[in-house]
């Protein structure tokens, strides 16, 4: 029943989150209690997407560290780079939204890139390192490219801001990866196929709340909400097809430009809500939140333009070698 409800989950994951952003505007005084919540809540997912993961699979892929270093640029140089310069030209009076706008660049890859990466037959191992490496980083690359990019207008707690991330993110990525090693994987098939539709059920719920706090800068549609939104998707759409086509540029196989569209596109959204509620004022959090709309949508769309590319791609190729007269 448990994996029927995560099947279920999985295929719908593209409506899953924006109908938990309305469901947060609309239960905006139940849910923002509840905020205290969210960074033990995002722990246990965290825990449960790491299952997956061990020291193996690491060490394997370090052995071919161009995709993985190509990624980490993509995420955390051009992009962060890419959002500030948008930003600073479209809203170059407005601190709150550019800041919002890096921050939900700089925060390390999303864990469910790892799901993408599955349906479309990409490589799992190269995109598990990717998230892996990334999620230990993030306690040093957060708060330090905040600094670099906006902290001459903004105050950041840089030190509270690592401690979240090592709760939220590094701590229970270790402790998983160490029961998969000390398992031998097979937690990954018990546990972690138990708790894995809580886990997304669980996003759900980070996705509600997080929208509650900020829903006093959503419910009221205007021009710059609207613009905020427009620019949110022009970046965020941006990174999928910049990943595309540098996999395509190094002539790698499918499976890793697979790897890499999900990996360097996906964001860790849920995350950057959290620090953007817990460090900045609730304005800072409305392109992140808004960032919530689009990522699920926008990996199923990439995802089906990959698979209507290479289908083609293998296509050709196949009736290509046909008319070699062997």
């Amino acid at each position: 029943m448990l994996e029927k409800l995560n099947h279920q989950l999985e295929r719908f994951m593209p409506f899953i989150t924006p109908a938990s952003v309305i469901l947060g505007i609309l239960l905006t005084s139940e849910l923002k209690g509840l905020l205290f919540l969210v960074p033990w809540i995002f722990a246990f997912m965290t825990f449960s997407g790491s299952l997956g993961s061990n020291f193996t699979h690491l060490r394997n892929t370090l052995s071919r560290p161009v995709p993985i270093l190509t990624a980490l640029i993509i995420l955390h140089i051009i992009m962060p780079i890419w959002a500030w310069g948008v930003g600073h030209i479209a809203f170059s009076s407005d601190s709150p939204t550019i800041t919002g706008l890096v921050l939900a660049m700089v925060i390390p890859c999303g864990v469910t890139s790892s799901i993408w990466v599955s349906i479309y037959r990409g490589n799992s191992t190269l995109a598990l390192s990717i998230i892996l490496i990334d999620t230990l980083l993030s306690p040093i690359v957060v708060p330090y490219s905040l600094s670099l990019f906006v902290g001459e207008t903004v105050s950041i707690n840089e030190w509270s801001m690592v401690k979240d991330l090592l709760i939220m993110i590094v701590i229970p990525s270790v402790i998983g990866m160490l029961l998969n090693h000390w398992t031998k994987g097979e937690i990954k098939n018990t546990l972690g196929k138990r708790i894995s539709p809580v886990s997304k059920i669980c996003m759900s719920a980070v996705v509600a709340i997080n929208a509650s706090v900020a829903t006093p800068y959503l419910v009221h549609v205007n021009g710059k909400l609207l613009l905020i939104g427009l620019f949110v998707l022009l970046i965020a759409a941006s990174g999928y097809l910049i990943c595309w086509l540098t996999g395509m540029l190094f002539g790698w196989e499918r499976e890793t430009v697979v790897a890499l569209v999900f990996s360097g596109g996906m964001r860790n959204i849920s995350a950057g809500s959290v620090l953007a509620l817990t460090y900045f004022s609730p304005a800072t959090a409305v392109p992140v939140v808004v960032g919530m709309l689009f990522q699920q949508v926008l990996a199923s769309i990439y995802g089906h333009l990959i698979a209507k590319h290479y289908g083609r791609h293998e296509q050709l190729t196949s009736e290509n070698n046909e008319k070699i007269p062997v």
